[in-house]
């Protein structure tokens, strides 16, 4: 099954800060350590009561050759519905390459409790002119 390259899924959470069980009516929890296909890992802090969160970026894909940082980001959840599969999003700012990027994405959680961050991202970077503004937003 391949991706549209704009698309990323957040799966296989490695760590989180209570166990997920099985039961129905189970909420979608952000907060943990997640790694999605292309190998980048993503670590989201707990909600606040305003449903804002931090977290930090660790990328597997980049196209530079200087060394990769582990980039902060902010973002926010909507508040949790009865679905409990709750709308997100995040930005963080490329130190190394003058560009930022925003997520939007939903969290899903199956039957068996396997949570799913589904996520499509834009990235903007700078350019010299208005002219060149066609090419800066992939």
């Amino acid at each position: 099954m391949s991706h549209h390259p704009c698309k990323l899924q957040w799966g296989s959470r490695l760590s989180t800060a209570h166990g997920t069980g099985t039961t129905p009516g189970l909420q979608c929890d952000l907060q943990g350590l997640w790694r999605n296909e292309l190998g980048s890992n993503m670590t989201l802090s707990a909600l606040d009561a305003a449903g804002t969160f931090s977290g930090s970026y660790h990328t597997a894909v980049a196209a530079t050759n200087k060394q990769i940082l582990v980039l902060p980001l902010q973002g926010a959840q909507q508040h949790p519905s009865d679905k409990g599969q709750p709308t997100f999003g995040f930005t963080m700012h490329w130190q190394f390459a003058d560009s930022v990027t925003a997520f939007v994405g939903q969290c899903f959680v199956d039957r068996r409790g396997k949570e799913t961050l589904e996520t499509t991202w834009l990235l903007r970077e700078e350019v010299p002119s208005r002219r060149d503004t066609w090419k800066a937003t992939r």
